[in-house]
C-alpha cells in the first residue's frame, strides 16, 4: 500500500523559513515524480513545486521561485521542500503527491496524496 507522510510544518514569521519532509513507503521511490502542493482556507488547491525521478528536472510555481527548493533522497524515500522568505500568503495547508505524472503542475495525473501539514506564517 503507498502511502505518504508530511512533516515540518509549524508557525513561522514573515521571512523565516521552515522545511518540509515526505516519506514515501510502498513502491520503489525513485519511480516516481514527486510533487507539492497548498491550499489555503477557501482557495482551491495549487501546485507549488515538482522534482522528477533523477532529481535533475523540478519545477515551480511563479509565486514561490527563488524562495523554494524541492529535492529528493531517493536512499531515503523522502522528498523535502525548503521554504525560505515566507510571506503570510504562503500560509496554507501543504500536500505531498505522488505519480507518474506527465505534467508535473497537474494535480490530477498524481495517484497518491498524503494528508497535509500545515503552514502559518505570521505577518
Amino acid at each position: 500500500q503507498e502511502q505518504l507522510v508530511e512533516s515540518g510544518g509549524g508557525l513561522v514569521q514573515a521571512g523565516g523559513s521552515l522545511r518540509l519532509s515526505c516519506a514515501k513507503s510502498g513502491r520503489t521511490f525513485s519511480f516516481y515524480t514527486m510533487g507539492w502542493f497548498r491550499q489555503a482556507p477557501g482557495k482551491e488547491r495549487e501546485f507549488v513545486a515538482a522534482i522528477r525521478l533523477s532529481g535533475a528536472n523540478t519545477y515551480y510555481a511563479d509565486s514561490v521561485k527563488g524562495r523554494f527548493t524541492i529535492s529528493r533522497d531517493n536512499a531515503k524515500n523522502t522528498v523535502y521542500l525548503q521554504m525560505n522568505s515566507l510571506k503570510p500568503e504562503d500560509t496554507a495547508v501543504y500536500y505531498c503527491a505522488s505519480g507518474s505524472v506527465p505534467n508535473p503542475p497537474k494535480s490530477g495525473e498524481y495517484s497518491y496524496w498524503g494528508q497535509g501539514t500545515q503552514v502559518t506564517v505570521s505577518a
